[in-house]
C-alpha cells in the first residue's frame, strides 16, 4: 500500500511540473500565445511581463517585430505611459518601413494624451486648466505628424477628433493664465494671452474670452483705443457673451481680488 501510494504522488508530481511550465521553458509561439491571451482578457501588466520574457528569450525570432507592437499597447492598456512612448519611438527608430509603423505614432500620441490627463480633470474642468499644458501640446503634435506622415491611415479620423479636443484644452489653459495675470495685477501679459487665443486657437470656442481679456486689460492698462478695437470685433462676432451686458461691457472682476490672501502671506508666498 505504501509503495503504491509513493507511485501516485510519483505521478501527480510529474503531471504538475509538466502542465506548469516555467517562462523560460515556454517556446517563442507560447510566450506569443500566452501575451496575446493577457491582452485579450485586459491583464495587461502580465502581456507586458510576458512580451519582456519574449524579447529576452527570442530577440530576433519570428514574432519579434509584432512583439515590440503588442507590447506599446499592453504598456499603454497598463498605464505605463512613459514606456509606451519609449518603445513606441524605438519601433519607429527600428522598423520606420513596417506596414503598421501608423499604430506606433498612433500609441505614442495617445501615450501623450493620457500623460495630460488625470481622474479628477475628466470630470472637472477648472482643474484641467490649470494642467501643465506641454503633454497636450506634445500629444497634438504627435497627431499632426501621424496625419501629415500617414494621410491613408485608419487612425486619422480619431487624431483629428482628439487635435480639435486638445486645441480647446490649450486656450482654455490660456484663458486660465490670463485671468491669473489680470488678479496678479500683470495686465501686459494678460492681454497677450488673449491675443494669442484669437490669433492661434481659432474655432475653439474659448476666442470670445480671448477677446474679453484684451478688453479688460488693455482697458486697466489705460489703452482704451485698443480696449475699443477688441470689443468691437467682441460684440460682432459675440454679442451673447457674458460679460456683454445690454451691450456694455462688464469686467471679470478678477482685477478687483485681493493679489494676497491669507494663505499666500502666511506661506510667504508658497500658495496661491
Amino acid at each position: 500500500m505504501r509503495i503504491l501510494l509513493i507511485i501516485l504522488a510519483s505521478f501527480i508530481l510529474v503531471a504538475c511540473s509538466n502542465s506548469q511550465k516555467r517562462p523560460n521553458e515556454l517556446t517563442e509561439r507560447e510566450l506569443y500565445e500566452k501575451s496575446m491571451e493577457a491582452i485579450e482578457s485586459e491583464n495587461y501588466f502580465l502581456a507586458v511581463e510576458t512580451l519582456q520574457e519574449l524579447e529576452n528569450q527570442y530577440p530576433f525570432g519570428t514574432y519579434s517585430e509584432q512583439a515590440q507592437l503588442e507590447m506599446i499597447y499592453a504598456q499603454y492598456g497598463a498605464q505605463e505611459l512613459e514606456g509606451a512612448r519609449a518603445s513606441a519611438e524605438r519601433f519607429i527608430r527600428l522598423h520606420p518601413e513596417h506596414p503598421n509603423v501608423d499604430y506606433a505614432y498612433y500609441l505614442k500620441a495617445l501615450s501623450s494624451y493620457e500623460l495630460g490627463l488625470s481622474l479628477v480633470e475628466r470630470y472637472f474642468a477648472d482643474v484641467e486648466s490649470q494642467r501643465d499644458p506641454q503633454p497636450a501640446r506634445d500629444s497634438f503634435q504627435e497627431l499632426n505628424e501621424l496625419i501629415q506622415k500617414f494621410p491613408e491611415s485608419k487612425y486619422v479620423s480619431d487624431a483629428r477628433q482628439r487635435m480639435i479636443y486638445l486645441r480647446d484644452r490649450l486656450a482654455y489653459h490660456e484663458i486660465h493664465v490670463a485671468n491669473y495675470y489680470i488678479k496678479r495685477h500683470a495686465y501686459l501679459a494678460a492681454a497677450n494671452r488673449g491675443r494669442n487665443v484669437v490669433e492661434n486657437y481659432q474655432g475653439t470656442k474659448y476666442v470670445a474670452d480671448g477677446l474679453a481679456v484684451m478688453v479688460e486689460a488693455y482697458e486697466l492698462l489705460g489703452q482704451q483705443d485698443l480696449a475699443d478695437k477688441s470689443l468691437a470685433v467682441l460684440k460682432a462676432n459675440f454679442p451673447n457673451h457674458k460679460q456683454l451686458v445690454n451691450g456694455q461691457f462688464v469686467h471679470s472682476g478678477w482685477a478687483q481680488q485681493d493679489r494676497k490672501s491669507n494663505s499666500n502671506v502666511i506661506t510667504l508666498g508658497l500658495i496661491d
